[in-house]
């Protein structure tokens, strides 16, 4: 029997649009719980405000970057704008284990879906809330006298949006295979403070000794840290330019993802018990 070549895009477009549903529905699912949660909300960016005036203002100005006399607060301010965006993503994937053990992700998974549409709603929505969180966290900037254009504001964006999607993936990748939200905390405590450390947001690269300084090479965070300085503090000397920056953050957002969907089709659900 001849097939209609005419049919076949037509075929095409209506797939790719139910294949959108799901994952504007687990998208909205994500965003819609996090914000139900209002002391999720203010923890998020209260931990990371404390310790941005704590220690900044510990170390004031005797920190020296490359011999300049910045103050603490203005180098740190990249660095707590970073943590709130990697405990935002990591932790918003917490709710898988949650919903695997409730039976919500068995009911998603025999869903006539790919696993990919499961992996993008699921990422996309702990990317915008890391996203989110990271760009509400900029309304303090002013107070260390950052006072970015329309340009620079989304180049910055784009940076966070990058590391969250990243982190996000991470996440997933992690809490897949995972029955126990103890067990994703041991597992995650094991990394997740060395990564942020590791990312020049306590200390410059320059400045740090040299197997630190090839731990940090290698710490995609780096990256991001590096461009976030950069944009908001553009007379501060960065190691990296923004646009190798960028490009960097972005191929390891492509493998992050491609891992967390190689984990969702290595290994299937099981049932709530």
């Amino acid at each position: 029997m001849a097939i209609s070549t005419a049919a076949i895009p037509a075929h095409a477009n209506q797939s790719a649009i139910f294949s959108l549903v799901p994952v504007f529905s687990l998208w909205q699912r994500e965003v819609v719980r996090f914000y139900r949660n209002l002391s999720r909300v203010v923890g998020v960016i209260a931990s990371p405000l404390l310790f941005w005036i704590v220690i900044g203002s510990g170390f004031g100005t005797s920190f020296r970057n490359g011999g300049s006399s910045q103050h603490y607060l203005e180098f740190f301010f990249p660095g707590a704008l970073i943590m709130i965006v990697l405990f935002t993503s990591i932790f918003a994937m917490m709710s898988l284990i949650e919903d695997r053990n409730q039976g919500f992700l068995l009911s998603v998974l025999v869903a006539p879906v790919h696993r990919s549409v499961i992996v993008l709603g699921k990422v996309l929505g702990g990317t915008t809330l890391a996203t989110l969180q990271g760009l509400l966290f900029l309304v303090f900037a002013p107070l260390v006298g950052v006072h970015i254009g329309i340009v620079q504001l989304l180049l910055v964006a784009l940076d966070i949006f990058l590391m969250a999607f990243s982190l996000t993936a991470l996440g997933f990748a992690i809490a897949w295979p995972m029955d126990s939200t103890s067990g994703f905390h041991a597992i995650i405590n094991l990394f997740l403070i060395p990564l942020w450390l590791l990312s020049g947001s306590m200390f410059p690269l320059s400045g740090a000794s040299l197997w630190i300084r090839v731990l940090m090479r290698v710490n995609p965070l780096t990256y991001g840290t590096e461009v976030l300085r950069a944009l908001l503090f553009p007379g501060t000397a960065t190691d990296f330019s923004i646009g190798m920056s960028l490009a960097i953050l972005a191929a390891f957002t492509a493998v992050m993802f491609a891992l967390a969907f190689f984990m969702a089709n290595r290994r299937t659900t099981k049932p709530a018990a």
